[in-house]
C-alpha cells in the first residue's frame, strides 16, 4: 500500500528542539518568562502591531479580548455561520449571544451585507474570521463598524501569512487573535496570542491574563479583579521563537504547496479553490476545494475516495447554527450547503510534489478527468 499522506503536521527542526531544551533546563525562577517575552516581541515585529500577549490558546485570547470590551449577558456578537466552534464559544462564556450570518460564495468568509442586516441595539462586536487563511472584506466590515459604532475583531487563527492591502491579517481590527495549535503554519504545540494597537485594551487584557493582577499593583498576590489563567508556558514560547525565526520560510512553503494544487486543478470544470483577490496575499493555511452543485460530488464521496487512496483529507466546517447547542439558521444557505460539497486538502510543509500530485489525482478521478 502507498504511504499515508497526513492532512497536516508541524515543521520542527533542531532550532526549535534546542530552544525548548534550553527552556526546560534553564527557564525557571527569574528566567521563567524569558522566551515568552522574546516570542511576543518577535510576533509584534512580524505583525506590525504595538502589543502582544502570548496565551495558552486562541480561544483564551479571544475570550479575554471580548471580556475586556465589556461584552456580557444580553449582548450580541455577529460572526459567520461557517466557522469552528472556537470562534463562537468565548462569546457564550461571557453570557452573550453569537448571531450567525451567511458567508460569501467566493471566500466563504462573513458576508458584510448580512452583517449590517443583523445589527440590533444589542450588537456589541463584529467578529471577522479569516477562514482557512482566506481574507474577510475588512474595508466593508470596518465601514459598517464605524457607521454603527461597533468594534470589528479579527479571529486570525488560520491566517498567519495572510495580508490585506499591505496590512497583515490580525493587525487591522480592534484586536486580533491567532492560534499556534499543532496543525497551524506556526506552532507552539498548543497556544495562541492576543494582539492590538490599543494600549487601554492591552492593559486590560494583560491584567485579565494574570488572574486579574494589574502590573501596577505593588502588593504581592493581590488581584484587582477576577481574571483568567490563559498563559503560554516558557517551553511552548521557546518552540515559538524557533518558529518565528523561520516564519517567512514556513509561510512561503505553505503558499508553494497551494500554488502547486492550483496549477494542477486550475482547468477542472465546476471546481473552486481559495481566492486571492487583487491587493491581497493568502497565507494558504488550508487549501480547499469546493465543487459546484451540478457536479453531484458529495462530502461522503470525497471522504471515501481519499480514504481509499490512503490520504487524510479534512471535511469543511459544518454550520455552527447546525450544532445541537445553537438554534438552526438554515436561511444561511451557503453556510449550510458548502460543507456538503467541499474538502480540505493536505498541506504540511514536508509534502513532496509527488504527494501533491497524488492528492490532485483523487480529485481528477472524481471528475473523470
Amino acid at each position: 500500500m502507498t504511504s499515508r499522506i497526513h492532512y497536516t503536521k508541524p515543521s520542527i527542526t533542531e532550532l526549535e528542539v534546542g530552544y525548548a531544551t534550553d527552556a526546560a533546563r534553564n527557564g525557571w525562577g527569574e528566567h521563567c518568562y524569558d522566551y515568552i517575552h522574546r516570542f511576543e516581541a518577535l510576533f509584534r515585529e512580524h505583525l506590525g502591531v504595538k502589543y502582544a500577549i502570548a496565551t495558552s490558546s486562541c480561544t483564551g485570547a479571544l475570550h479575554m479580548g471580548l471580556s475586556a470590551l465589556g461584552i456580557g449577558s444580553g449582548d450580541e456578537v455577529i460572526l459567520a455561520d461557517t466557522n469552528w466552534i472556537a470562534s463562537a464559544a468565548p462569546i457564550t462564556y461571557l453570557g452573550a449571544t453569537p448571531v450567525f450570518v451567511d458567508v460569501l460564495s467566493d471566500s466563504w468568509c462573513i458576508a458584510p451585507e448580512r452583517v449590517e442586516a443583523a445589527i440590533t441595539p444589542s450588537t456589541r462586536a463584529i467578529l471577522a474570521v479569516h477562514l482557512y487563511g482566506n481574507l474577510c472584506d475588512m474595508d466593508r466590515l470596518l465601514a459598517i463598524g464605524e457607521k454603527y459604532g461597533i468594534p470589528v475583531i479579527e479571529d486570525a487563527a488560520e491566517a498567519i501569512g495572510s495580508v490585506y492591502h499591505s496590512q497583515r491579517a490580525g493587525s487591522i481590527g480592534k484586536f486580533g487573535t491567532f492560534s499556534f495549535h499543532g496543525t497551524k503554519t506556526l506552532t507552539t504545540g498548543e497556544g495562541g496570542i492576543f494582539v492590538s494597537n490599543d494600549v487601554e485594551l492591552y492593559e486590560q487584557v494583560l491584567t485579565l491574563s494574570n488572574h486579574g493582577r494589574a502590573r501596577s499593583q505593588v502588593k504581592q498576590f493581590w488581584p484587582d479583579k477576577i481574571g483568567y489563567k490563559y498563559k503560554m508556558s516558557n517551553i511552548q514560547a521557546a518552540i515559538g521563537c524557533g518558529q518565528m525565526e523561520r516564519i517567512e520560510d514556513l509561510i512561503a512553503r505553505k503558499r508553494e504547496i497551494f500554488y502547486q494544487y492550483r496549477e494542477l486543478l486550475a482547468d477542472l470544470p465546476g471546481l473552486a479553490m481559495n481566492p486571492e483577490p487583487e491587493g491581497t496575499t493568502i497565507g494558504a493555511w488550508m487549501p480547499t476545494v469546493v465543487f459546484a452543485p451540478e457536479s453531484d460530488i458529495s462530502r461522503e464521496m470525497l471522504q471515501a475516495a481519499f480514504v481509499a487512496a490512503n490520504i487524510d483529507a479534512r471535511v469543511f466546517f459544518y454550520p455552527l447554527s447546525g450544532l445541537p447547542m445553537f438554534t438552526p439558521r438554515q436561511e444561511n444557505r451557503l453556510a449550510w450547503d458548502l460543507p456538503n460539497r467541499a474538502i480540505n486538502l493536505p498541506s504540511y510543509h514536508d509534502m513532496s510534489r509527488a504527494d501533491v500530485n497524488r492528492v490532485a489525482a483523487v480529485i481528477k478521478a472524481l471528475l473523470h478527468v
